[in-house]
């Protein structure tokens, strides 16, 4: 949390109840680093829990397999579908989601709305002067290629029904031709469901 000069000051004459966050009390403390409220400890517990699967998985890891697996899906819109990304050039493509523009005369909401309403797929909506003009599918966090193939066929079939025209399957088979032509991301650590399944085999066999 990060406040400017102008609020600070601003602080000094307000005069609004506050019922739980106070900064002057947090400023008042933060220097002994206490928090004068009850915490959230369900948060602290994810943010701990979310920093074992950094460590168990390792950062260079992590970024190498959101790269992976976001060139699959750039691949499946560009290659498949012959259609184009937001950003006008590779080095301001970003791992975590792709922005994929819609033709002329296809509106990019209506694509969502159907994903949504026929296929249960939530897909990104564009934002301000792109507004109706893209749809997003995000590739940030706990995937692999079978569940982001499923978001592109989703795509896909929406894109059909409100008149985009794109061959069945394109998206699919381009990006699956991509995860085939492109090593997966190698894991340094075992992950405890590795260690799990690790564990119950060997005590079968030995059973």
């Amino acid at each position: 949390l990060a406040t400017s000069q102008k609020a600070l000051k601003a602080l000094e004459t307000a005069k609004s109840k506050r019922c739980y966050f106070d900064l002057a009390d947090m400023i008042k403390h933060n220097p002994g680093g206490y928090f004068p409220y009850t915490p959230a400890l369900p948060m602290l517990y994810g943010l701990r829990e979310a920093l074992d699967l950094i460590e168990e998985e390792g950062l260079e890891n992590i970024i190498a397999r959101h790269h992976y697996l976001a060139e699959g899906v750039r691949a499946a819109a560009t290659e498949g579908w012959g259609l184009k990304l937001c950003a006008k050039e590779a080095k301001w493509n970003s791992d975590t989601v792709s922005a994929i523009m819609v033709p002329e005369g296809i509106d990019g909401a209506h694509i969502i709305d159907v994903a949504f309403r026929r296929y249960n797929l939530a897909l990104g909506a564009g934002l301000s002067k792109v507004a109706g003009k893209l749809f997003r599918i995000g590739h940030l966090g706990d995937l692999n290629e079978l569940m982001l193939m499923g978001a592109i066929a989703g795509a896909e079939m929406a894109m059909m029904d409100v008149g985009v025209e794109v061959q069945p399957g394109s998206g699919v088979a381009a990006a699956s031709n991509y995860w085939r032509s492109n090593d997966p991301v190698p894991k340094h650590r075992v992950s405890r469901e590795e260690q799990f399944y690790e564990g119950h085999s060997t005590g079968s066999a030995q059973g």
